[in-house]
């Protein structure tokens, strides 16, 4: 659901890479990379002795990522599911999954496969929403709640797994240093309708028989007349192997 690329998203992520402290001459990969918008920031930062792996298993992502980084020599892309990783045993230095693990069939079995290919001593960023903390300003607040609670049991997997991420990690093995909650801000309705789906989510919601259809209608439509707000909380933890 959250495009990380509004204004919204893109300061979490400025901070997550800074604290993974990562340098020249390492192995950094990112889990879930998607089209690959992290993929050049890591690779600056790696210089030109170090290593970019990026994972997705979705072919699309994986041909806009490697047109994205065509001209970066120490950047790969490599194919292939996260409960599989697609990388040696203790090769990686670095590691981040942002917004990955909600979506998965066990995010368990991705944080143990993580452990398996960072070596020891490695940092490890990971960031996950809690969905059950969204909140959408409106004069029905009712309506509101039920489309909270909606995108939590219906749209995303793992929705509340924000608020687990380090007890997830330290499960996996990894010493937890720092938990951080952030909480983007949406004042502008069709960023928000864009970033986290309002419009769609609702459809979907009506469709579905969990929100009537002339008030889901009717809620949706009052979102773009005057003053807009909605938030959630999303949750940054770094830890080391």
């Amino acid at each position: 659901m959250l495009r990380a690329a509004t204004g919204a998203g893109r300061g979490y992520k400025r901070e997550l890479v800074d604290r993974l402290d990562v340098r020249a001459g390492q192995t950094a990969l990112d889990v879930g990379c998607g089209p690959g918008a992290d993929l050049p920031e890591l690779a600056e930062r790696v210089g030109g002795s170090g290593t970019v792996i990026g994972v997705d298993r979705d072919p699309a992502m994986i041909t806009e990522a490697r047109r994205r980084t065509s001209d970066l020599s120490t950047v790969e892309i490599r194919e292939g599911d996260a409960h599989c990783l697609p990388v040696a045993p203790g090769a990686v230095d670095r590691a981040k999954i942002d917004r990955v693990l909600m979506h998965v069939a066990e995010p368990a079995d991705v944080l143990a496969q993580l452990h398996l290919v960072t070596r020891s001593g490695a940092r490890i960023g990971l960031v996950e929403p809690d969905w059950d903390t969204l909140i959408v300003d409106a004069e029905d607040i009712g309506t509101s709640r039920a489309f909270t609670r909606y995108t939590t049991s219906e749209v995303v997997r793992h929705a509340t797994i924000g608020r687990g991420l380090a007890r997830y990690a330290e499960q996996a093995g990894f010493t937890v240093e720092t938990v951080i909650a952030t909480t983007p801000v949406f004042l502008d309705f069709q960023d928000a309708d864009h970033t986290l789906g309002l419009g769609r989510n609702m459809q979907q919601a009506i469709q579905d028989g969990h929100i009537g259809e002339e008030r889901g209608r009717r809620w949706f439509a009052s979102l773009s007349e005057g003053t807009f707000f909605a938030s959630f909380m999303l949750v940054s933890v770094i830890c080391s192997r």
